[in-house]
């Protein structure tokens, strides 16, 4: 006689609960001279990507690296 563990019932996620999980967005890919702003420094250019992990970009003033995904950093 094989006994099985019992079954775990899976409860439906409603889309209009407020404890639905939020949706995983796709990261932003960003390449050599795309335009982002960033809420800190402003406008500015993508000068470099270094292995998709991290940017440095042209603020005009001065030059950031920025670590990948940022919340702060938006593709124009």
């Amino acid at each position: 006689m094989i006994v099985r563990p019992p079954r775990v019932a899976v409860r439906p996620v409603l889309p209009t609960s407020p404890f639905a999980p939020s949706p995983v967005l796709p990261a932003e890919q960003f390449a050599v001279h795309d335009q982002v702003t960033h809420d800190k420094y402003g406008l500015g250019r993508v000068t470099s990507v270094e292995a998709d992990t991290s940017l440095i970009i042209d603020f005009g003033s001065c030059r950031v690296r920025v670590m990948t995904p940022c919340d702060k950093l938006t593709k124009l």
